[in-house]
């Protein structure tokens, strides 16, 4: 019995002596990593096709970036730059109205830098126009020769390209890094149309025809008065006089004769 206790007593020392190496060996616990912070999204970048296409009248001047591909050189200049950009959108109602010059003879080249010169590359709000008019003037896309110049006047902005000077009617969008602005005209460069022609000169007044004219004849005459007026005084006072010295040198010559006869 005593060994039978011995034994199981053993047995527990041998069992304990046998765990105890391993809890004191154990790894302490350590602290898991925090996550990693999540990626800041990728900026929303706006496609110029579908907000041309939805935003007001520009669809001629959609299809003449697509014709160009000039619309290519606008989104990657959304896309892949720090600048941004600035569009001038004529409205269609711009392009139909465009009778002289025409378009109809421009190469394709010519066509595609009319067409670069309606952007800036580099976005601009509207408050800003009024530094940029300091500048003038301001290279376009299309490069040094194609330039516009701007004016602010209490926040009526103008775009000048030499032939239009058109202001700009509204803001289809103005968020960095898009801005884009309504024109109402085509803004024709000088470096391909040449010095735009002098204004037309403006048309003479209408005459007056409330006032008399100098050629309407007089109430006396209108109403067929026998006694012309005189050369020598136009309301004929001259003519009164001579026709009352004539009338009283007969009646003297009358009194004179009767004197006589008495």
């Amino acid at each position: 019995m005593a060994s039978t206790t011995d034994l199981m007593a053993g047995i527990l020392l041998l069992l304990l002596m046998a765990s105890a190496p391993a809890t004191a060996q154990k790894a302490p616990l350590t602290p898991s990593p925090s996550p990693s912070p999540a990626p800041a999204p990728a900026p929303h970048l706006v496609n110029l096709t579908h907000l041309l296409s939805v935003a007001g009248p520009f669809s001629t001047f959609l299809r003449y970036l697509q014709q160009t591909d000039v619309i290519s050189t606008f989104q990657n200049q959304v896309n892949n730059t720090d600048q941004g950009i600035t569009i001038f959108a004529p409205t269609d109602a711009a392009f139909s109205s465009l009778k002289k010059p025409s378009l109809a003879n421009l190469t394709r080249d010519q066509l595609r830098s009319l067409l670069l010169s309606h952007a800036l590359p580099q976005y601009y709000s509207l408050a800003e126009f009024r530094n940029l008019s300091q500048r003038n003037p301001v290279t376009t896309f299309a490069g040094g020769q194609y330039t516009l110049n701007f004016s602010d006047a209490s926040g009526l902005v103008r775009v000048d390209s030499g032939w239009a000077n058109p202001r700009i009617s509204s803001s289809v969008i103005s968020t960095d890094p898009v801005a884009v602005y309504e024109v109402k005209n085509v803004l024709l460069p000088v470096a391909i149309f040449g010095a735009a022609p002098p204004p037309a000169p403006a048309p003479a007044p209408a005459p007056d025809l409330t006032k008399p004219s100098d050629l309407a004849p007089s109430a006396g005459e209108a109403g067929g008065s026998s006694s012309p007026r005189s050369a020598n005084s136009p309301d004929g006072s001259s003519s009164c006089r001579v026709d009352a010295g004539t009338v009283g040198y007969f009646l003297l010559a009358l009194v004179g004769e009767m004197m006589l006869r008495l």
